[in-house]
């Protein structure tokens, strides 16, 4: 039985984090193949360690989860070097990038399969179905190209987190010490990062997981998610918690119960949820969340406009009312509400699209003059090939293409692109990004980010003087003097950069 290598690719320049994606599918085979894990975040050079291993002759899989933007520099050129110089390895794919890009993907003629979804279930069936050279054609949630034709599986349904099989740290720990994992961060000096649920039930048009999981969820109960967090804690010494589920708070009674659990720990947490699910949650909840350690929550409040809601299919109630509404009642639970927004999404014309531009800007201004410690996220609207929707045909209509070759995908524009910092899109001027951007460098100027824990109160101080005209006045073009102290100090930015 041949074995297999897991590989994460490079994420982050530093504060590597325990990749989570990864250890759901060896938790997969756990017992059932022998495997290695790769994680190109802890290699000066991933590849050394990668060849060393598939030149023994003991592997017959290469598996290869894979985020759009910085993971694609290291998983694209390794996946095409073993297919060059280990052919007789099969090469698959899992992440939400392979499964919404599948065709450039499988047309690269170096990746084999994409795991289309949830992998607990598919990739070992696959494993079995290669091993006894079975048929593969009935596994849910496959993508794979037969001829020239791509052939998409039936999606399974979402699996209960429950029944899953626990993710095996202590095997992580043999391969990387899990305390690399464990980085300081705003929240802590020991962060945990941890995925405690599957899918989101909304269907926004510009998010990538929607073609995935189709408005479906299903969440880890609280007390497996809070026995997990002990364990890390008490064994690796773990002190506080990011969520990276795309929606933590779906369920009240959920959250509720594991703030109760945790709330003996005094550990610090952050998670991300919707403004218009969080502001059903009672007072009472609400207090309790903060008593139990939650400091900060991420939201995509995404515009001031409620007729670009309407077309970003937000579903749910949210509104530029309610976004003002809740940013003043979460202030009261003494709990940062992280917003963040898209701007320059499609418009009818370019006056339509530099109004639009300004009205959000204006509306960002307003948040923070109801609640300053509002942490503020700015994106530039990058589609996400999401079929059907009112905005993506819109997107098409303008002549946006996403690129045609997999390699292409790896070009520095196209890099910024999935950071969501270059969108490349025809309907926005060099003057309307420029905006955007200078208007940015101002905003955290005169508010810098509380999750930089370089940046001290003199540094603050000097930035906020500093911005401090050109935020009153509107003059945001051109700020070289704040972009100058930004680079001099290294500010971070969390939404490219996490705490």
């Amino acid at each position: 039985m041949k074995r297999v290598l897991l590989f994460n690719p490079r994420s982050a320049n530093y504060k590597p984090r325990i990749p989570n994606s990864i250890l759901s599918i060896a938790s997969s085979i756990e017992g059932l193949y022998d495997y290695v894990i790769v994680d190109g975040n802890l290699e000066q050079d991933p590849w050394d360690k990668i060849h060393s291993y598939l030149a023994s002759g003991d592997f017959g899989y290469f598996g290869s989860t894979c985020m759009p933007g910085p993971q694609l520099k290291q998983a694209i050129p390794i996946s095409k070097k073993i297919r060059e110089l280990f052919p007789a390895i099969k090469i698959i794919w899992g992440g939400y990038f392979p499964s919404n890009q599948n065709k450039v993907v499988l047309h690269s003629s170096f990746v084999d399969f994409v795991i289309n979804g949830p992998g607990e279930k598919s990739f070992p069936a696959l494993l079995n179905a290669l091993e006894k050279n079975e048929p593969y054609e009935f596994i849910h949630n496959l993508i794979y190209r037969s001829g020239e034709q791509i052939i998409k599986t039936a999606k399974d349904e979402l699996y209960d987190p429950d029944e899953l099989p626990a993710l095996p740290y202590d095997k992580l720990n043999q391969f990387y010490p899990l305390k690399y994992y464990l980085g300081k961060t705003y929240l802590g000096t020991k962060t945990i990062a941890y995925h405690s649920s599957m899918g989101c039930p909304f269907k926004c048009s510009f998010c990538a997981v929607v073609p995935i999981y189709n408005a479906r969820w299903r969440g880890k109960s609280a007390p497996l998610i809070y026995k997990d967090i002990k364990y890390l804690k008490d064994k690796f010494g773990g002190n506080a918690i990011e969520f990276h589920d795309n929606n933590f708070f779906v369920s009240e009674k959920r959250t509720v119960e594991f703030s109760k659990l945790i709330q003996p720990e005094k550990m610090i947490w952050w998670g991300e949820g919707r403004i218009d699910t969080i502001d059903k949650y009672s007072d009472a909840s609400l207090a309790l969340m903060r008593e139990s350690g939650c400091k900060m929550i991420f939201f995509g409040a995404e515009t001031g406009n409620d007729e670009i809601l309407k077309k970003m299919d937000k579903g749910g109630t949210q509104t530029a009312a309610e976004i003002r509404s809740f940013a003043a009642r979460i202030a009261k639970f003494d709990i940062i509400p992280e917003y963040s927004f898209v701007l320059g999404t499609p418009a009818d014309s370019p006056e339509q699209a530099m109004k639009q531009i300004d009205q959000d800007i204006a509306f960002i201004k307003e948040i923070k003059q109801i609640n300053p410690r509002t942490e503020i996220i700015i994106y530039v609207y990058s589609p996400v090939p999401a079929e059907g929707t009112d905005m993506y045909n819109k997107v098409l209509g303008s002549g946006f293409h996403f690129p045609e070759t997999l390699e292409d995908w790896i070009s520095p524009q196209w890099e910024k692109f999935d950071l969501r910092k270059n969108p490349l899109t025809p309907w926005l001027t060099p003057e309307m990004i420029n905006k955007i951007k200078d208007f940015e460098t101002v905003l955290n100027g005169y508010y810098p980010t509380a999750s930089d824990i370089r940046l001290n109160n003199f540094k603050k101080n000097v930035l906020r003087n500093v911005a401090s005209l050109r935020y009153k006045t509107g003059l945001y073009a051109k700020p070289y003097e704040l972009k100058a102290l930004q680079v001099l100090w290294k500010y971070r930015q969390p939404e490219i950069e996490g705490f």
